[in-house]
């Protein structure tokens, strides 16, 4: 458990601050004459900073700097789902005050929102947890999850958010892409998993708004009980397959305990621990969303790892043009391999069982 850590902005973060003043004053009538900026650490993507003013605090996310590739980091959509979920449903998201699109003020797009005070559990093991509060705190991450699912696209003005069809296949392309974009070397299992996957389609082509990042390190938890009070980092969110966002969330059953940043429970006992296994997660998640069944389960573990693969690659290759955003990014890179060679594991062995 932790709250999330503050650090000064790192230098190839800086922006004006003065310039960001005079803005926010402008369009947010409450700020006080201070500004006092910090930046998040952690999260490998669009820079986040602590914005304290006037005795309140905000949270700003935007692009990185320099050269991104197409489609990434859009803090516009971002902006637009959280949004949506605040003024039309009971999903927790943090309230959003504003999206600046002018370039000039910062040098980059970006938006602001509240800053929600509780929670984050950044690895699935909660070892600083009571054993008896960490079955709670997973079951109320799943459905918040099938809550999201749930949430009628059209109803909340997101119909243009993504199309609704043909998820799958245009995210294989799309991540496939991104990949041969970042390569730095040859990665054989991300190669073999690529064309396996061109070849799958799921049997039921499902819609819903998919999060794209759900994991417990994305949930702000209430101060004093297993409820969450705020999904966070919706960069990857788009119109998608919900069991797509289940797997993902489901990753950490699929990779080994103790390698430093995949945050994986093979090999935890995970009874004697508390935590649920992967089949009463799939349970609990048909159960609050009505499903029943989850067809095709490798065939969606295996596109998580090879996304998340293929996400670490571009993280790997922007550390090395030094604009990430993370001060590991480097070793977080290097983890691609593991997670292409686990997905390409899956693949081969297929759906033997739900959670074989």
């Amino acid at each position: 458990m932790s709250e999330p850590e503050l650090i000064e902005v790192l230098p190839a973060h800086r922006f004006d601050e003065d310039a960001l003043a005079r803005y926010l004053r402008l369009h947010l009538p409450e700020m006080g004459k201070e500004l006092n900026i910090r930046q998040f650490q952690g999260g490998q993507s669009n820079p986040t900073y602590l914005l304290e003013s006037g005795g309140r605090r905000y949270v700003l996310r935007k692009k990185p700097p320099g050269k991104v590739l197409p489609s990434a980091h859009m803090v516009e959509r971002e902006y637009k789902v959280i949004r949506a979920l605040s003024e039309h449903t009971r999903v927790p998201v943090p309230h959003v005050h504003l999206l600046c699109e002018d370039d000039s003020i910062i040098g980059t797009a970006f938006y602001v929102m509240d800053h929600v005070a509780g929670r984050i559990f950044s690895h699935p093991a909660l070892e600083g947890m009571a054993v008896e509060m960490r079955q709670p705190i997973h079951l109320a991450a799943v459905d918040t999850l099938a809550e999201l699912h749930q949430v009628d696209v059209e109803a909340v003005g997101l119909g243009d958010f993504g199309k609704a069809q043909g998820y799958f296949a245009r995210q294989v392309k799309r991540w496939s892409g991104q990949y041969q974009a970042s390569r730095t070397g040859d990665m054989p299992a991300m190669e073999q998993l690529m064309r396996w996957l061109s070849e799958q389609v799921p049997q039921r082509d499902e819609s819903a708004i998919a999060h794209g990042d759900y994991r417990l390190g994305n949930l702000i938890f209430e101060p004093g009980a297993p409820k969450v009070a705020a999904i966070l980092d919706w960069e990857l969110s788009t119109v998608g397959h919900p069991l797509a966002d289940l797997a993902y969330f489901c990753l950490p059953y699929h990779l080994p305990a103790g390698v430093d940043g995949l945050r994986g429970l093979v090999g935890t006992d995970l009874q004697a621990q508390g935590i649920p296994s992967e089949q009463q997660v799939l349970e609990r998640y048909c159960q609050q969303s009505g499903r029943a069944d989850v067809a095709q389960w490798h065939v969606f573990v295996a596109f998580s790892l090879f996304r998340l693969a293929a996400i670490l690659q571009g993280v790997y290759a922007r550390a090395l043009q030094g604009n990430a955003s993370n001060a590991d990014a480097l070793q977080v890179g290097q983890r691609a391999g593991l997670l292409a060679e686990a997905g390409w594991r899956i693949a081969q062995r297929g759906d033997r069982g739900e959670s074989a």
